[in-house]
């Protein structure tokens, strides 16, 4: 039995029916909904985490097999591998690993796959790089796809850049998403925009809410001010238009 056979059947073994049908709920797989069609099993994350370090020495062909499975569970735990990888990883190999994950974008495709890999990946080996165009060229290539988790992957890799104080990516990635019409790209860009606020300064956040909060959609602004003490967080939400 094989890395992708093994993982398979070691979720299916610990699934559980009624988990998944509050999965299938909780990520809005019904017609029209977000996560439209995505099949859950009912394993819980610590659980996967667990399976994913046993087969951290799967190859990246083989890893395919679960990553690119119509199951929710089999999908997230290869990212939790891929992450696991690439924190282990010498530089070629991160470089290895973060094509790969841009290339298979199509698989990643729900809020937690995402949230779960695209600032420890494609935030971090663009941070590594250190080459400000590139990481620009990427993003911006990202943020203004059609497919809204490759959107979603580039706002929340800025939270790599986050993390150091560098608040310049996530202001950029931010200003292309903007105006997006998807809650899930609403709220993660008020989320980074949060973090800016509380990572680095909030006085860097509120000079670029003075500019923009007024257009741009409410439930970005109610996440980016969240933290705010309550007074300030009213004026924001009193004065929009």
């Amino acid at each position: 039995m094989n890395h992708a056979q093994s993982i398979r059947q070691e979720l299916t073994n610990i699934s559980d029916k009624s988990r998944a049908i509050h999965s299938q709920r909780f990520f809005k797989t019904g017609a029209g909904e977000y996560g439209e069609g995505d099949i859950f099993v009912g394993v819980n994350v610590p659980d996967q985490r667990k399976i994913a370090k046993k087969h951290i020495d799967i190859s990246l062909g083989e890893l395919s097999e679960i990553l690119h499975s119509e199951v929710h569970e089999y999908r997230l735990t290869a990212i939790f591998i891929l992450v696991y990888k690439f924190q282990i990883a010498n530089s070629q190999e991160r470089g290895s690993i973060y094509n790969y994950y841009l290339q298979n974008t199509k698989h990643i495709n729900n809020w937690d796959i995402v949230d779960s890999s695209a600032q420890y990946i494609v935030g971090e080996y663009l941070y590594e790089q250190n080459k400000d165009d590139n990481t620009m060229i990427v993003l911006t290539k990202l943020a203004q796809s059609d497919d809204v988790w490759e959107r979603r992957i580039a706002i929340m890799s800025t939270f790599a850049f986050i993390m150091r104080g560098d608040y310049k990516p996530t202001f950029a990635i931010a200003d292309i998403l903007l105006q997006d019409e998807h809650d899930l790209i609403q709220k993660a860009v008020g989320w980074m925009l949060r973090e800016v606020g509380k990572r680095v300064s909030q006085d860097k956040e509120e000079a670029y809410l003075k500019t923009r909060y007024q257009t741009m959609p409410r439930t970005m602004l109610r996440y980016a001010i969240e933290r705010f003490e309550e007074p300030r967080r009213k004026e924001y939400l009193l004065s929009q238009v």
